[in-house]
Protein backbone atom coordinates (compact mmCIF):
# COMPACT_ATOMS: atom_id res chain seq x y z
CA UNK A 1 0.00 0.00 0.00
CA UNK A 2 1.33 3.28 -0.73
CA UNK A 3 0.64 6.67 1.49
CA UNK A 4 -0.14 10.06 -0.15
CA UNK A 5 2.45 12.53 0.85
CA UNK A 6 2.59 16.36 -0.02
CA UNK A 7 4.16 17.95 -3.12
CA UNK A 8 8.21 18.46 -2.61
CA UNK A 9 10.67 17.81 -4.37
CA UNK A 10 10.85 13.87 -4.31
CA UNK A 11 13.14 13.38 -7.00
CA UNK A 12 16.36 11.53 -5.72
CA UNK A 13 19.14 10.74 -5.90
CA UNK A 14 20.50 13.97 -7.70
CA UNK A 15 23.69 15.07 -9.07
CA UNK A 16 25.78 17.20 -6.54
CA UNK A 17 27.95 19.50 -8.50
CA UNK A 18 30.17 22.77 -7.46
CA UNK A 19 29.60 25.27 -9.60
CA UNK A 20 32.24 28.38 -10.32
CA UNK A 21 31.56 31.66 -11.84
CA UNK A 22 33.61 34.93 -11.84
CA UNK A 23 36.71 34.92 -13.07
CA UNK A 24 40.67 34.01 -11.83
CA UNK A 25 40.77 36.64 -9.76
CA UNK A 26 37.61 37.21 -8.16
CA UNK A 27 35.52 34.17 -8.29
CA UNK A 28 33.14 31.92 -6.35
CA UNK A 29 32.04 28.30 -5.77
CA UNK A 30 28.45 27.36 -5.07
CA UNK A 31 27.28 23.43 -4.40
CA UNK A 32 24.19 22.64 -5.83
CA UNK A 33 21.65 19.57 -5.94
CA UNK A 34 19.39 21.09 -9.07
CA UNK A 35 21.27 20.30 -11.72
CA UNK A 36 20.59 18.26 -15.01
CA UNK A 37 20.48 18.11 -18.81
CA UNK A 38 17.96 19.99 -20.72
CA UNK A 39 18.52 19.51 -24.13
CA UNK A 40 21.04 17.04 -26.67
CA UNK A 41 21.60 19.48 -29.94
CA UNK A 42 23.05 21.74 -28.94
CA UNK A 43 23.84 20.20 -25.53
CA UNK A 44 22.73 22.02 -22.57
CA UNK A 45 22.20 21.83 -19.41
CA UNK A 46 20.91 23.89 -16.20
CA UNK A 47 21.50 24.59 -12.36
CA UNK A 48 19.08 26.04 -10.15
CA UNK A 49 19.84 29.18 -7.79
CA UNK A 50 18.16 31.15 -5.33
CA UNK A 51 18.44 35.11 -6.30
CA UNK A 52 19.97 35.47 -2.64
CA UNK A 53 22.78 33.68 -3.46
CA UNK A 54 26.22 35.09 -4.31
CA UNK A 55 26.59 33.47 -7.50
CA UNK A 56 23.30 34.04 -9.03
CA UNK A 57 24.44 38.05 -9.35
CA UNK A 58 28.05 36.74 -11.10
CA UNK A 59 26.49 34.14 -13.39
CA UNK A 60 24.27 36.87 -14.36
CA UNK A 61 26.30 39.27 -15.07
CA UNK A 62 29.16 37.44 -16.66
CA UNK A 63 26.94 34.65 -18.58
CA UNK A 64 29.31 32.05 -18.06
CA UNK A 65 29.56 29.19 -15.47
CA UNK A 66 31.15 26.30 -14.81
CA UNK A 67 29.76 23.25 -13.65
CA UNK A 68 32.69 20.88 -11.91
CA UNK A 69 31.35 17.29 -10.78
CA UNK A 70 33.32 16.32 -7.53
CA UNK A 71 33.73 12.39 -6.29
CA UNK A 72 34.08 11.11 -3.32
CA UNK A 73 37.33 12.75 -2.09
CA UNK A 74 35.58 15.95 -2.16
CA UNK A 75 32.50 15.20 0.13
CA UNK A 76 33.87 17.68 2.55
CA UNK A 77 34.88 20.43 0.35
CA UNK A 78 31.52 20.15 -1.45
CA UNK A 79 29.16 20.47 1.19
CA UNK A 80 31.54 23.41 2.66
CA UNK A 81 30.82 25.45 -0.59
CA UNK A 82 27.11 24.52 -0.30
CA UNK A 83 27.03 25.73 3.27
CA UNK A 84 29.47 28.74 3.24
CA UNK A 85 28.57 32.19 1.82
CA UNK A 86 31.05 33.51 -0.97
CA UNK A 87 29.84 36.95 0.48
CA UNK A 88 31.74 36.15 3.47
CA UNK A 89 34.94 34.15 2.34
CA UNK A 90 37.06 33.02 -1.05
CA UNK A 91 35.68 29.58 -1.06
CA UNK A 92 38.63 28.33 -3.20
CA UNK A 93 41.20 29.46 -0.94
CA UNK A 94 39.32 28.20 2.59
CA UNK A 95 38.47 24.74 0.80
CA UNK A 96 41.98 24.78 -0.53
CA UNK A 97 40.76 23.88 -4.09
CA UNK A 98 42.83 24.72 -7.18
CA UNK A 99 41.82 27.19 -9.52
CA UNK A 100 42.77 26.37 -13.50
CA UNK A 101 41.77 28.00 -16.08
CA UNK A 102 38.93 27.21 -18.85
CA UNK A 103 39.48 26.34 -22.46
CA UNK A 104 36.42 28.17 -23.62
CA UNK A 105 35.39 30.66 -21.18
CA UNK A 106 36.94 33.19 -18.38
CA UNK A 107 35.29 30.82 -15.28
CA UNK A 108 37.97 29.53 -13.18
CA UNK A 109 37.45 25.29 -12.83
CA UNK A 110 38.40 23.16 -9.76
CA UNK A 111 41.26 21.24 -10.39
CA UNK A 112 40.66 18.69 -7.63
CA UNK A 113 37.16 17.49 -10.19
CA UNK A 114 37.26 14.98 -12.57
CA UNK A 115 34.75 16.14 -14.72
CA UNK A 116 34.28 20.25 -15.71
CA UNK A 117 31.69 21.31 -18.11
CA UNK A 118 32.29 24.83 -19.15
CA UNK A 119 28.52 27.11 -20.14
CA UNK A 120 27.56 30.25 -21.27
CA UNK A 121 24.45 31.17 -19.69
CA UNK A 122 21.48 31.18 -22.66
CA UNK A 123 18.70 31.87 -20.72
CA UNK A 124 17.36 32.66 -17.33
CA UNK A 125 14.17 31.66 -16.08
CA UNK A 126 12.41 32.53 -12.47
CA UNK A 127 10.57 29.86 -11.50
CA UNK A 128 10.06 31.16 -7.80
CA UNK A 129 12.40 29.81 -4.77
CA UNK A 130 15.11 29.62 -7.29
CA UNK A 131 15.90 30.79 -11.13
CA UNK A 132 16.97 28.20 -13.41
CA UNK A 133 20.03 29.08 -15.57
CA UNK A 134 20.42 27.76 -18.88
CA UNK A 135 23.56 26.99 -20.44
CA UNK A 136 25.32 25.91 -23.59
CA UNK A 137 27.94 23.40 -23.00
CA UNK A 138 30.83 24.50 -25.26
CA UNK A 139 33.55 22.23 -23.60
CA UNK A 140 33.97 19.21 -21.62
CA UNK A 141 37.47 18.70 -19.38
CA UNK A 142 37.88 15.14 -17.79
CA UNK A 143 40.68 13.50 -15.60
CA UNK A 144 42.31 11.05 -18.59
CA UNK A 145 41.83 8.27 -16.22
CA UNK A 146 38.25 8.81 -16.65
CA UNK A 147 37.78 8.37 -20.29
CA UNK A 148 37.21 4.53 -21.93
CA UNK A 149 39.23 3.52 -25.20
CA UNK A 150 35.58 4.73 -27.13
CA UNK A 151 35.93 8.13 -25.91
CA UNK A 152 33.18 8.28 -23.42
CA UNK A 153 33.51 9.15 -19.39
CA UNK A 154 33.56 5.85 -17.09
CA UNK A 155 31.43 7.47 -14.66
CA UNK A 156 31.66 4.30 -12.43
CA UNK A 157 35.00 4.38 -11.81
CA UNK A 158 34.63 8.36 -11.24
CA UNK A 159 32.60 7.11 -8.40
CA UNK A 160 30.77 10.55 -8.43
CA UNK A 161 28.70 12.09 -5.55
CA UNK A 162 24.87 12.24 -5.82
CA UNK A 163 22.61 13.77 -2.51
CA UNK A 164 19.67 11.91 -1.45
CA UNK A 165 17.49 13.54 1.15
CA UNK A 166 20.07 14.94 3.71
CA UNK A 167 23.09 12.72 2.79
CA UNK A 168 25.88 12.08 0.32
CA UNK A 169 26.04 9.20 -1.18
CA UNK A 170 28.89 7.82 -4.58
CA UNK A 171 27.71 6.46 -6.81
CA UNK A 172 29.79 3.35 -8.40
CA UNK A 173 27.34 0.41 -8.63
CA UNK A 174 26.37 -1.02 -12.34
CA UNK A 175 22.97 -2.20 -12.10
CA UNK A 176 22.69 -2.85 -16.05
CA UNK A 177 22.90 -0.55 -19.13
CA UNK A 178 20.48 1.15 -21.65
CA UNK A 179 19.56 -1.01 -24.20
CA UNK A 180 19.06 -3.99 -21.14
CA UNK A 181 15.16 -4.51 -22.23
CA UNK A 182 16.29 -4.82 -25.65
CA UNK A 183 19.03 -7.88 -25.57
Amino acid sequence: MKKILNPGVGLAPVPVVMVTCGNMNESNITTIAWTGVINSEPPMVYVSIRPSRKSHEIIKQNKEFAINIPDQKLVWETDFCGTKSGKNIDKFKESKLTKINAQKINVPLIYECPINIECKLVEVKELGSHDMFIGEVVCINCDESYILDNGNIDYKSANLLTYAGNKYLAQNTDVGERGICLK
